[in-house]
């Protein structure tokens, strides 16, 4: 008798435990926890987590908890796939990730393959921050989406600027020597021989991935050269480190970056004391945004003691919570043919829109430079008593470049 109420226990358990588990959408967050992305990585989960409290607070996806996990990628490709089959064993099948195109690359063939072996099973990807071209373009794939702008637009974003800029003469690339880097030097030669063509290129390098703790011999490389001005697509300790080397060695050029806002970078801009001379190109600045997204801003920083780096993020899972009610349905297919073309309001005011072709998403985009609050701005960063101001606003459709894309759609 003991024997069968053990037994009768157990099976209640595992069906308490699948009656929970249909209860929860749960969403594998696959970004670097440790080492030197470990910063942005950690920035991301706080967001997705503000995010899924707020879902939740409204009711959740159907009436379903949205419930995030964390796994660590170590900004390594193998790891990543590692990470998301313990997702998918674990309930999920969601996922999201955003630092490091190659882990990009290869979650988004993982999960393509995963689906094409477990049909009715499929997983989703959302990426919010991986914009390699490569992933929106020839390895485009129907379970990938991309809420960030690829490096094209934001390539184009900053050399469309230039074009307003004379004073820039000579340009030094300096990138990580991984696809992500590798296209952002092959794109800014192209397109400043294009659009500024008396620019001079003095210098182009590539560097290892989050590997280098000194960046003194590259910065005396750059001052060697006679640039006025550098163009990179670093990000994490790759961006804050090689400003704080271009601090200590007194080095005053123009910055146009992709990611100096990441976390560490706005301290060491401050350090280099380059006011107004590191620039970015973003989808949003806390300073000149909606008042609904500055309400926002404000209670993120006081519950996590940082700024909401990723708008971008906001804007996915807001959405992803759109399709999931348009489709009345929490499944992946279901969602991703509700998201294919979807138009929806952005986090830092107006709207954006999804493109069928090849999941990329189109937004208006910004480019602003650090330095002391202007009147009336509410929000520094890093308690540095700086913070960003907006130089240019292009539009979603100036940014709309087109894609090589030939979809295989299920």
């Amino acid at each position: 008798m003991r024997k069968l109420l053990v037994g009768a226990s157990v099976i209640a358990g595992l069906m308490a435990g699948t009656a929970y588990a249909q209860e929860t959408v749960k969403l594998g967050y696959i970004d670097p926890l440790s080492g030197g992305g470990a910063s942005v990585g950690e920035g991301g989960l706080k967001t997705y987590q503000w995010i899924a409290d707020e879902i939740n607070a409204q009711g959740g996806l159907l009436g379903k908890k949205l419930e995030i996990l964390p796994l660590d990628s170590k900004t390594n490709p193998q790891e990543a796939v590692v990470q998301a089959q313990k997702a998918i064993d674990a309930g999920a099948r969601f996922i999201t990730q955003g630092n490091g195109s190659s882990v990009a690359a290869a979650l988004s063939d993982f999960v393509t393959k995963y689906n094409e072996r477990n049909p009715g099973k499929e997983v989703l990807f959302f990426n919010y921050a991986a914009v390699d071209d490569s992933l929106t373009n020839e390895k485009c794939s129907f379970w990938h989406f991309r809420w960030d702008a690829n490096s094209s637009i934001k390539m184009t974003a900053i050399t469309n600027y230039l074009k307003s800029q004379p004073s820039v003469k000579k340009v030094y690339l300096i990138n990580q020597d991984y696809s992500f880097g590798q296209g952002v030097r092959k794109l800014a030669a192209d397109m400043l021989k294009q659009k500024r063509p008396d620019v001079q290129i003095v210098g182009d390098e590539l560097h290892p991935l989050l590997k280098i703790t000194d960046f003194a011999p590259y910065i005396a490389k750059i001052k060697a050269s006679g640039a006025d001005s550098v163009i990179t697509g670093n990000w994490g300790q790759d961006m804050a480190l090689m400003l704080k080397a271009a601090a200590d060695a007194g080095l005053q050029v123009n910055w146009y970056t992709y990611y100096a806002g990441g976390a560490g970078g706005p301290t060491a801009i401050k350090q280099t004391g380059l006011q107004h001379k590191v620039f970015d190109i973003v989808e949003g600045n806390p300073n000149t945004a909606v008042e609904a997204a500055q309400k926002t801003e404000e209670e993120f920083r006081a519950k996590f003691g940082v700024t909401l780096w990723y708008p971008r993020a906001v804007n996915e899972m807001r959405m992803f919570a759109k399709a999931v009610k348009e489709a009345n349905s929490v499944d992946p297919k279901a969602v991703a043919l509700k998201l294919e073309g979807m138009t929806a309001d952005v986090f830092d005011g107006g709207q954006g829109t999804m493109r069928k072709d090849d999941h990329q998403f189109f937004q208006d985009m910004y480019v602003r430079s650090f330095g002391p609050l202007d009147p009336g701005a509410k929000f520094d960063e890093e308690k540095t008593g700086w913070g960003w101001k907006q130089h240019a606003k292009i539009a979603a459709a100036d940014t709309n470049v087109p894609t090589t894309c030939k979809m295989e759609r299920p």
